[in-house]
């Protein structure tokens, strides 16, 4: 129990130093571009699947989002990375900042699912 909650809380972390490292001028744009993209999901108050589908649910939280975090952190340079985690540890203190855009776009993605299942079997 004790690694899970280890492994959560630097999960957290490494979200926060791909959250710095966008606003980086150091970081390459693709890198800014992947690190916008996880930071934008993690943030989000809504799941690309949602929690409550049995396994499926909780995917994105265990494999999607830190394979995101990883890959994109390759992409970044060592200084880069190094000193946003003093920045990101900080941070954690104070909460996370909320993506209200990403929250929009995911659920409009959901209503249009549901639109094309109605039309499909109305």
């Amino acid at each position: 129990m004790v690694r899970l909650k280890e492994w959560a809380r630097t999960l957290k972390r490494e979200v926060y130093v791909l959250y710095f490292a966008y606003k980086d001028y150091r970081t390459p744009w693709y890198a800014k571009l992947f690190a916008a993209i996880v930071v934008a999901y993690a943030f989000s108050p809504i799941d690309l699947i949602p929690d409550f589908i049995p396994i499926l649910g909780y995917i994105d939280d265990v494999i999607l989002v830190p394979l995101g975090i990883m890959l994109t952190l390759k992409l970044m340079p060592n200084v880069v990375i190094e000193e946003n985690r003093a920045k990101a540890e900080e941070f954690m203190i104070n909460g996370k900042p909320k993506n209200r855009i990403a929250g929009s776009i995911i659920a409009l993605v959901w209503i249009l699912v549901i639109i094309a299942i109605i039309r499909i079997f109305i």
